[in-house]
């Protein structure tokens, strides 16, 4: 039988910096640095600039990447948002705080669908038990501020309930309740001027925040609800990317079904480019101000997205390719993020690191880049991320995942580990797998399941061990599951959906499109 073979992926720095690289790093240990934290929401890893996209612009962003490390294999925990975020802030993986599904969704016997399996119970708020990143640092000496999307639990597990002493916008819901554009009813944020436009305002915040807080050290924790639905933006950034769409060749179709699905292809929406825009325009407030009080030197800064970009679903305003699926699906699409890491005295600044790391790994990560203790009975999924960004390695191991949901978007109850190269997704309706070789073929096209079964069946083993230690909880037989009617479900797919969705989308980029809910009435004073 072929052989099966592992494959280690790692940072490379040029050995004529590595010196003088580590001695910086020390000095810069010594101090007690600044951090910023920005995280997007629904971000794919191909929608920016510095990730090869030719239709979405984003200096800023692109800035802390080309200045930073740019980890090219950076994962999400989920391909939804809330277990992400709270990943993000505990260092656990999602089933290991029954935190799988976005807040909100239906459960058990409330889950309407007609699906084979209903989803399990999960849990819907943070746990208090908890010591999160904001906790942390508080207990450092910090002051801590949030601004923007929580999705973390109601009343009593808000921000300023797990450690920020500011918290502007963040409150139980996952998209913005009024919309982008003010008024924005949202009851953690007071209203802006009439149309006022939502990423620039929180951008503001944040950069006011800094500026008043510039004396002492600081956690800000820039959390965006851009590119999240609805897809809103200004009627001039609109028309400027419907005439960089059409100034190059339009598809004639922009959608083909994957599985179960319309998955788009082509990254030509102009809403969602504007959307992108108004959230780079937001870091870059951000980074000029940092700049202008000269606290770049003493300023960590991160930048990640929660889950993979829409292609399908809610939205389908993105293409994720050459990577498959998007957000809610269990393929690369749907978990592999864009993960920068820039600080001051940067050893590697620009150095490109190939090696597999997660959402897990920023909270022991930032602690020991702030020279504080570790406390890794909280983090203990996570691992710091330090030797790699000193140009060293870290131990090889293993990645999971787990969603036993059905996602908005196409996504099937799941479980993953990805061990090297080697990636095995495992199904609960059927209980089949998939075998995929990441290093030959990312895009996950080729199962080779049965090409390795030896190999396929020992990850497996290890899948249910690693779950099992945490867990988790699985989907169940629907009594009420009708096939007849998932046939016809398929069959309205193809023959009126897609139709249907060709059209919406092209009519984007006519030049007499308005927006039906007509929110560019109320846009004003903002871009």
């Amino acid at each position: 039988m072929k052989q099966a073979r592992l494959i280690t992926s790692y940072c490379r720095p040029a050995y004529s910096f590595l010196l003088l690289s580590l001695t910086s790093f020390a000095l810069f240990a010594e101090r007690k640095p600044n951090i910023v934290f920005i995280l997007a929401d629904d971000l794919g890893w191909r929608d920016l600039s510095v990730e090869g996209s030719d239709f979405y612009e984003s200096p800023h962003i692109d800035r802390i990447a080309n200045e930073g490390m740019r980890f090219t294999q950076g994962y999400a925990t989920c391909q939804v948002c809330s277990p992400s975020r709270a990943s993000l802030m505990t260092g656990k993986y999602p089933a290991r705080m029954d935190i799988t599904n976005w807040i909100g969704a239906q459960e058990k016997e409330d889950w309407k669908r007609n699906t084979k399996l209903l989803p399990p119970a999960y849990t819907w708020s943070l746990p208090h038990e908890d010591t999160t990143l904001a906790e942390a640092f508080q207990d450092a000496g910090y002051t801590t501020f949030f601004a923007g999307k929580w999705h973390l639990g109601d009343e009593g597990s808000f921000p300023e309930d797990h450690g920020f002493d500011i918290n502007i916008g963040g409150h139980h819901r996952g998209s913005p309740p009024g919309g982008y554009f003010s008024p924005y009813e949202n009851p953690k944020m007071e209203d802006g001027e009439i149309g006022e436009y939502l990423p620039i305002r929180l951008g503001e915040e944040t950069a006011r925040f800094i500026e008043t807080h510039k004396d002492k050290p600081f956690l800000a924790y820039l959390s965006f609800y851009n590119v999240h639905g609805p897809i809103q933006t200004t009627k001039a950034l609109w028309e400027k990317y419907r005439k960089k769409a059409v100034s190059r060749p339009i598809a004639k179709s922009r959608f083909l079904i994957d599985r179960t699905t319309p998955v788009r292809q082509v990254q030509d929406n102009p809403l969602y480019a504007g959307m992108v825009e108004a959230m780079d325009d937001a870091v870059g407030m951000v980074l000029n101000t940092l700049d202008r009080l000269g606290l770049e030197d003493d300023t960590i800064i991160v930048f990640t997205s929660d889950n993979g970009g829409v292609s399908a679903g809610d939205g389908k305003a993105t293409s994720n390719l050459p990577l498959r699926g998007g957000k809610g699906r269990q393929w690369e699409g749907g978990i592999r993020e864009p993960f920068y890491i820039k600080w001051a005295d940067s050893p590697l600044p620009g150095e490109v690191c190939h090696t597999p790391v997660i959402g897990n790994d920023f909270f022991p990560t930032l602690l020991e880049l702030a020279n504080i203790d570790l406390l890794p009975k909280q983090h203990v999924d996570g691992v710091s991320l330090v030797p790699l960004l000193k140009g060293e390695t870290i131990e090889k191991r293993s990645l999971y995942w787990h969603y036993p949901h059905y996602g908005n978007q196409g996504g099937e109850p799941s479980s993953i580990v990805r061990s090297g190269d080697w990636k095995l997704i495992h199904y609960y309706e059927d209980r089949r797998s998939e075998l995929y070789d990441l290093a030959s073929d990312p895009q996950e096209q080729r199962n080779i399941v049965s090409v390795y079964p030896e190999l396929a069946a020992t990850l497996k083993i290890e899948l249910q061990d690693w779950l099992d230690e945490v867990g988790a909880s699985y989907p169940y037989t629907n009594p009420n599951f009708d096939a007849i009617q998932y046939a016809e479900q398929e069959v309205r797919i193809r023959e009126v959906d897609m139709p249907k969705l060709e059209t919406d989308h092209a009519a984007l980029l006519e030049n007499d499109w308005s927006p039906p809910n007509g929110w560019w009435e109320k846009t004003g004073r903002r871009r």
